[in-house]
């Protein structure tokens, strides 16, 4: 299984050998720790849950403290499920490190994008917009939205102002740059999702 949770740090400029600068991310992806082994038997697909960052026992609902503790895991901020083929190699407590990927490898990164909050649909759709002068009063609305008598409602769908960003993304296909175990850093080509300290999926994009 080559994959694991990280933080986003923020981005670099990198020299690969051929000497060309490229932008790059770089991630700081602690030791994670398998929290459950999910099994086809007892829950239909095969899998492990990975538990990253301490936290008190105090900040958890009594549900995650019965989670935690029937595992024998220390109580974790974070958790995220990843799954396998083969389950049976992995138990409660085994630590999960970046040291399953090597330069060169391509990772597809998973994570919640910024969030804009409330925008038209000029920023939030890329709409065009009305003229700007001669007296215009149609400048960045977004236009009729009715359907006149048939079906006389408003379409489900439609492309109206709302909050805007702060949604799930995946970038594929990502090359790993280099990778540092003893500061359990990873450094990949281009942008990944989110602002800085965004906690991050990493995976191989083999899997």
């Amino acid at each position: 299984m080559l994959g694991t949770l990280g933080e986003k740090v923020g981005m670099t400029q990198y020299y690969e050998e051929s000497g060309a600068a490229v932008g790059a991310t770089v991630i700081k992806a602690e030791p994670a720790v398998v929290v459950q082994v999910k099994t086809m038997e007892r829950d239909g697909y095969r899998g492990i849950q990975l538990g990253y960052k301490d936290t008190e026992k105090r900040k958890l609902t009594k549900p995650m403290k019965g989670h935690f503790d029937e595992h024998n895991v220390s109580p974790k901020k974070f958790l995220a499920e990843f799954r396998v083929e083969d389950p049976s190699q992995y138990s409660s407590g085994d630590e999960v490190t970046i040291g399953n990927f090597e330069e060169g490898d391509y990772v597809d990164v998973t994570g919640n994008s910024k969030g804009k909050g409330f925008q038209g649909v000029v920023k939030r759709w890329d709409f065009s917009g009305g003229p700007k002068t001669h007296g215009s009063r149609f400048h960045r609305k977004p236009g009729s939205i009715g359907m006149c008598v048939e079906p006389g409602r408003v379409l489900k769908g439609q492309k109206l102002p709302g909050r805007t960003g702060n949604e799930k993304v995946t970038i594929q296909n990502l090359k790993v740059l280099r990778v540092d175990p003893e500061e359990d850093l990873l450094v990949i080509k281009g942008s990944v999702p989110g602002p800085r300290e965004n906690i991050l999926r990493i995976r191989s994009s083999n899997d």
